[in-house]
């Protein structure tokens, strides 16, 4: 007799609302011992809410939580109350239960797991330092069920990577918050998405989410207009753009591998030749042009010896731990810092639009619609006027916020209005400090969408390596000992080059190219696609196209109202080919894509 271990956490039936805000209801699901969870949803859904009912730091208005005798629960906020700890080490401390307080060596094994500079004060600690910190206590107690809020921000990419390893291993349920669409590919292994109200479940990881959530927008869409429902607002303002947003558009990635190629032969170019001796085509495009630039602080070099040039239409992605200097290279390279040496030129007609992770510069106590426009009711932003309502839509407001304070936004939602507001500017050149940050998935994948068709250049900061993948020409990686280094490419071409061709780092020695043994060249040389996949590369695009009529053709049909009523099984069997049809393209454009980056590679 097979025996199944019963649910260590069950719910039924809870419901919240604040005031007439009905949060979520009749929300049921159950937490089994090493289940690996990702709850997702849009800022203002409740996700972090419905962990706090969880976790019993709030209580729900209705329904029934039951949690196994003797499972401890640790929750970690999106933003923990550190006030009243002298150091970060007492951070950590305080996590372990009453009963374990003299195990202090669990606070030592994750203080250096997770390099924590346990004599910091938390007040004078930065948000990474302090997020590590929040994970430490979380995880000191070695709890049954771990509730974690948006772990990634604030964090490196080597303490995410370091965070995937501690999620992976841990014995114990997880259920995490997160808007890094890699991090949440790498640990979770079921879905619970919270939409307007709804928890919905799948039993599969979140490199699932977009293929599920597609097919459940359009389900919907489908009963409601056949079923001669209205389409409500609400709806409207999620379905907004969503599947046109997720859809890969085969013309977006041709043209990003076309920048990366341009950005690999520019860096070629300015690799081999004098800068000073630039040839015109490429100085007349140049935005930024910096020679041997040197910064310190102290004792410590933040920037040694960095040479480039950017030329208008790159989009470059600046990465490396916490601390090793990307801000200051930011600044150094738009010319809010002067560098101790070496020189930095800027580029003729420049108008820049900077984005800064601090929210400093929003005025709490204005409205949404003031914060936009002061007078009148209409914006100008690209070249036409737009209505402050209409533009505010666009960035996921609906049009009852437009009269809301600043002061009543989540921290996602400022950052969403603070990327309205700098890309409203009329500018050639965009800097985003940690643009990522706080945002849910669907504003990054609108983020993507307005980077993806900007024609000016961009330099940008963050930590998240899908949206880096999505976006960038190419990547400076900052080792954190003054050295910085660009690569053509995606982040994900960085970590491929740095596992395959540099030596790996020790000692904080500097990281130098080894050298391609002759063979090897050789290899690379003569390898090149088979005829089948030479042949794929030429067909697929006419594949594609007639796929793309054909869906247009049963839309078309699905379009008749009456079809639904009068023919119901044909309207069964356009619906199921829809799916089919939308699907074929998808895999067919990943199958162009795959090949398209093999061919880049063997060239």
């Amino acid at each position: 007799m097979n025996y199944t271990e019963p649910p260590i956490l069950t719910v039924k039936g809870i419901r919240l609302a604040f005031g007439t805000n009905q949060l979520f209801s009749n929300v049921e699901f159950a937490i089994n011992r090493g289940d690996k969870i990702s709850l997702v949803g849009r800022n203002g859904s409740g996700k972090s809410t419905l962990l706090k009912v969880i976790s019993g730091v709030q209580e729900a208005d209705d329904g029934e939580i039951f949690v196994q005798p003797h499972t401890k629960i640790s929750y970690m906020p999106q933003e923990p109350d550190f006030s009243k700890y002298k150091t970060l080490r007492d951070v950590v401390l305080s996590g372990l239960p009453k009963s374990e307080d003299n195990l202090d060596y669990k606070a030592d094994i994750l203080i250096r797991e997770l390099a924590i500079r346990e004599g910091q004060s938390p007040q004078e600690s930065s948000g990474g330092e302090r997020k590590k910190a929040a994970l430490a206590k979380a995880l000191i107690g070695e709890p049954d069920i771990l509730l974690l809020d948006e772990p990634t921000n604030h964090l490196d990419m080597p303490t995410i990577e370091k965070l995937e390893n501690v999620i992976r291993d841990f014995k114990g349920a997880v259920v995490v918050i997160s808007h890094d669409r890699m991090f949440l590919n790498h640990v979770s292994e079921k879905m619970f998405w919270l939409d307007r109200g709804i928890l919905r479940q799948n039993n599969r990881g979140f490199e699932f989410f977009e293929d599920w959530q597609e097919q459940v927008i359009n389900q919907e869409i489908i009963e409601q207009k056949y079923l001669n429902k209205k389409l409500e607002e609400e709806t409207e303002w999620l379905h907004k753009g969503v599947t046109a947003r997720r859809k890969r558009n085969m013309g977006r990635l041709r043209r990003l591998q076309q920048l990366r190629q341009e950005r690999k032969e520019q860096l070629k170019r300015v690799g081999s030749i004098n800068l000073e001796v630039e040839n015109a085509d490429l100085r007349s495009k140049m935005v930024i042009e910096a020679k041997h630039i040197f910064k310190e602080y102290g004792e410590r070099t933040i920037v040694k010896d960095f040479s480039i040039r950017v030329i208008k239409g790159n989009k470059i992605g600046i990465v490396g731990p916490n601390g090793a200097g990307k801000t200051t290279l930011i600044k150094l390279l738009t010319k809010r810092l002067v560098p101790d040496s070496g020189f930095v030129r800027i580029g003729k007609n420049l108008e820049e639009a900077y984005f800064d992770q601090n929210r400093d510069t929003l005025d709490p106590k204005k409205t949404l619609w003031q914060t936009l426009c002061d007078k009148g009711d209409h914006i100008f932003v690209h070249g036409h006027y737009r209505h402050v309502v209409a533009y505010l839509k666009d960035f996921l407001f609906k049009p009852d916020q437009a009269k809301m304070p600043v002061s009543a936004l989540s921290g996602g939602e400022k950052n969403r209005l603070m990327l309205a507001v700098a890309l409203a500017k009329q500018s050639n050149f965009l800097v985003l400090d940690e643009p990522t940050n706080d945002l849910d998935m669907d504003t990054l994948d609108l983020l993507q969408e307005v980077l993806s068709d900007y024609e000016g250049t961009v330099l940008i900061v963050s930590h998240d390596r899908d949206f880096l993948d999505r976006v960038v020409t190419s990547i400076i990686y900052m080792s954190g000992d003054g050295t910085a280094t660009e690569y053509a490419g995606s982040y994900s071409d960085l970590l491929a080059k740095q596992k395959n061709v540099l030596p790996k780092i020790a000692d904080k020695k500097k990281v130098q190219t080894s050298k391609i043994p002759e063979s090897s060249r050789t290899v690379i040389k003569n390898a090149k696609l088979s005829y089948y996949q030479q042949r794929l590369l030429e067909v697929l695009p006419q594949e594609i196209e007639q796929l793309v009529k054909e869906l247009e053709t049963v839309k078309e049909a699905l379009n008749d109202a009456d079809l639904y009523v009068e023919q119901p099984e044909e309207f069964n069997r356009l619906t199921l080919r829809y799916t089919e049809i939308t699907q074929d393209i998808e895999n067919k454009e990943n199958q162009w894509f795959e090949i398209q980056e093999l061919k880049e590679q063997l060239t």
